[in-house]
C-alpha cells in the first residue's frame, strides 16, 4: 500500500512520534508511507512527498487548523487523489457538536476562528470515511480507530521478567533516576489532574522522590491564554515551588521515552475531553516504552478496553500515595503488570495492527 500522511508534523508537538512509528512500521511491513509536503531538516526520519501518483490511501491527520494544507497544496490533493481513497482522523473532536467540559472544548472560535460547521463541512468534503481515535464515537457517521500504537521495539530496559524488572528499578542509582516521577505533556487543560495528583503525592514525596513536570507553561499561565480570555491553563506557582517540582519546557519527541525513564513512575493523563470521547492519544502507548511504572489516571473501563485486565493494578483510584508506597515495597507485583499489559498493547495495538485496520478500510471504500 502506498500510503499519503496530510498533516502539520512538528518536532516538539502533536502526534509526531506516531507518524514516525507509521513510517518505521510501514516500510517493515513493506508498505510505501510518506508525509505529504516539503523535506523537513528538523525530521532527517521523515519522507516527504509531494507526488501524488499512485497513492492508495490518503490519511489527513487532523488536529489544529494547520494540519490541513494551505491552497494551492489542499486543492491539489483533492483534485489528485479519490475522495473514496482519502480519509479522515479527527484526533481532536472537530467532528462532533461543540463540547465544553471544566473549561475544556473542541471548539472555540476566538481561537481559530473556525464553528463547530466549518469543522464538519471541511471533513465532509474532504472524505466521506471519518475517524476519530476512540472505540465508542458519538456520531454515527464516524467509525472508530484508534490510530496511536505500540511498538515494543521502542521498549527501554527490557527485561524478560517481572523478577527481573522490579530488580533492576529497585537497585537503579539516583544518576539513573533522579526522580520519583515523570510526567512529560504540556499544561493544556491538564492542570486540575496534575494538581490533585501532585496532593496526593506530597506526603509521601520524600519517599518517593522529587517531582518533574516537562512540558510548555507549567511553570507560569501564557499571556496569551489570559489576553483571549482562555481558561483551563492554569497552573500555581507558589504550590509547585513548595513541593520543589523541577519544570523544564517542552522537548522533541524523541527524548520523551528516555525522560519518562528519569522517573521511578510516569502518570498518564488524558485532558476532560479526551475522558469524555474515551480517546486515546500517543502517550496512552508511549508511555508504556519508557523504563518506569505508568500510573493510569483514567477511568477504569477505559483501563480494561485500551490496556486489558492486567493494567487495572496500574490504576491508583483516589489513594495515589498508598499506591505509589506500595509500589515500592512490591514492585514485582505491579512490573508484572507492566509486562502483561505490554503483551496485550503488542498483540492488540501495534502499528502492524493498524496497518491491517488501514487495508480493510481501503477495501471497504474501494467496494
Amino acid at each position: 500500500m502506498k500510503l499519503l500522511l496530510v498533516t502539520g508534523v512538528d518536532p516538539w508537538m502533536r502526534s509526531v512520534s506516531t507518524v514516525h512509528r507509521y513510517a518505521a512500521a510501514g516500510r517493515a511491513l513493506g508498505h510505501e508511507v510518506a508525509v505529504y509536503g516539503e523535506t523537513n531538516p528538523e525530521l532527517p526520519g521523515l519522507p516527504f512527498t509531494t507526488d501524488l501518483a499512485g497513492v492508495d490511501l490518503a490519511l489527513f491527520i487532523v488536529q489544529i487548523p494547520d494540519d490541513l494544507p494551505d491552497m494551492p497544496y489542499l486543492a491539489r490533493l483533492l483534485d489528485g487523489i479519490p475522495r473514496e481513497r482519502r480519509i479522515v482522523v479527527d484526533l481532536w473532536g472537530r467532528f462532533n457538536d461543540t463540547i465544553r467540559l471544566d473549561h475544556d472544548f473542541n471548539h472555540l472560535e476566538k481561537l481559530d476562528g473556525h464553528l463547530a460547521s466549518d469543522w464538519v463541512e471541511a471533513f465532509k468534503a474532504i472524505s466521506g470515511t471519518i475517524l476519530q481515535p476512540t472505540l465508542e464515537p458519538l456520531r454515527p457517521d464516524v467509525q472508530p480507530f484508534l490510530f496511536h500504537g505500540f511498538d515494543p521495539d521502542c521498549v527501554a530496559g527490557k527485561s524478560a521478567t517481572a523478577r527481573e524488572a522490579a530488580a533492576a528499578w529497585r537497585e537503579a542509582t539516583h544518576e539513573e533516576k533522579p526522580y520519583g516521577f515523570v510526567y512529560v505533556g504540556s499544561n493544556w487543560h491538564r492542570w486540575q489532574q496534575v494538581r490533585r495528583f501532585l496532593e496526593q503525592y506530597a506526603p509521601v514525596r520524600a519517599r518517593v522522590g522529587k517531582a518533574c513536570l516537562i512540558g510548555w507553561d507549567w511553570a507560569e499561565r501564557p499571556g496569551w491564554t489570559i489576553e483571549n480570555g482562555i481558561a483551563g491553563i492554569d497552573t500555581d506557582p507558589a504550590f509547585l515551588s513548595e513541593l520543589d517540582v523541577d519544570l523544564y519546557q517542552g522537548v522533541r519527541f524523541d527524548e520523551v521515552t528516555g525522560l519518562l525513564g528519569k522517573g521511578r513512575f510516569a502518570p498518564v493523563f488524558h485532558r476532560p475531553l479526551f475522558r469524555h470521547l474515551g480517546y486515546v492519544t500517543n502517550r496512552t502507548f508511549e508511555t508504556f516504552c519508557a523504563d518506569s511504572l505508568p500510573v493510569l489516571m483514567l477511568p477504569r473501563d477505559f483501563v480494561t478496553a485500551i490496556y486489558g485486565t492486567a493494567a487495572l493494578k496500574l490504576v491508583p483510584g483516589d489513594d495515589v500515595a498508598k499506591h505509589l508506597t506500595d509500589a515500592l515495597d512490591n514492585p514485582q507485583d505491579y512490573w508484572d503488570a507492566v509486562l502483561q499489559t505490554r503483551e496485550h498493547l503488542a498483540r492488540h495495538h501495534s502499528f502492524a495492527r493498524r496497518f491491517d485496520e488501514l487495508e480493510r478500510l481501503r477495501s471497504g471504500s474501494a467496494s
